[in-house]
């Protein structure tokens, strides 16, 4: 996210201050890094030492997300991406910043981590919005009285709004971008999930981790019994 030039709507001292709320709330997606931006545009809030910030390139991190983005236009899935970068001794985004990853141990690249760097629109250098929405759900369909619950859900890709002008340095190609998102589509399409004939519990779901590698373990039944191991091979962890 460009929080120098995020919000087109906000005319003048308005718009750079909604711009500079924006920075506080926000961590930049790995490949990036907060670069200052120079004074605030308000000259009361300058005076108090506000300043303003803005997407840069990471330098230690914008080529692994190049590297992610090629491997899968070329042919590698999430998992064999995931397995690669572990193998070559890449941190993961939750490693490589550790701070703001207390609750995760980052010892090896996840899944969710790869595909939530190639479903990110903003490493296009372009600002996204509408992105998320707040559905209201109710939490008893025959007693309403009961009220509502808020859940985040993600928007389809053709209501998301783009800037006009890109907001930030790009890291890929919004071409890419865009092939990546088809190809993700288009491997979905093929493999539809297959019902279980009857429901599995797992108790340890969740729970256990990989001692080598540190992932979360998945389950398995055998025999009418739930075993757990790592799914991923032993030259990855």
């Amino acid at each position: 996210m460009s929080y120098a030039s995020c919000v087109e709507c906000a005319p003048g001292v308005a718009r750079a201050a909604l711009v500079a709320r924006t920075a506080a709330r926000w961590r930049p997606p790995y490949g990036y890094l907060i670069a200052d931006a120079g004074p605030h545009p308000n000259p009361a809030k300058a005076a108090d030492g506000k300043r303003m910030h803005k997407l840069d390139l990471d330098p230690e991190t914008a080529h692994v997300v190049r590297r992610i983005f090629a491997e899968f236009i070329g042919g590698s899935g999430i998992f064999a991406i995931a397995e690669g970068l572990t193998r070559d001794g890449i941190p993961s985004p939750s490693a490589h910043d550790p701070a703001r990853n207390t609750h995760r141990n980052g010892i090896a690249w996840s899944k969710s981590a790869v595909r939530a760097i190639l479903t990110n629109p903003r490493y296009t250098g372009y600002q996204v919005w509408n992105r998320q929405r707040t559905d209201e759900i109710l939490l008893d369909v025959e007693n309403v009285a009961l009220g509502h619950t808020s859940k985040m859900r993600w928007n389809p890709a053709d209501k998301w709004v783009f800037s006009e002008q890109p907001a930030h340095p790009p890291i890929i190609a919004r071409e890419d971008f865009e092939l990546a998102q088809a190809t993700l589509a288009g491997r979905g399409s093929k493999s539809q999930h297959r019902q279980h004939r009857r429901t599995r519990s797992y108790p340890l779901r969740g729970v256990l981790l990989c001692g080598l590698c540190g992932r979360r373990m998945g389950g398995k039944f055998n025999n009418g019994h739930a075993y757990y191991l790592c799914r991923f091979p032993p030259s990855t962890r």
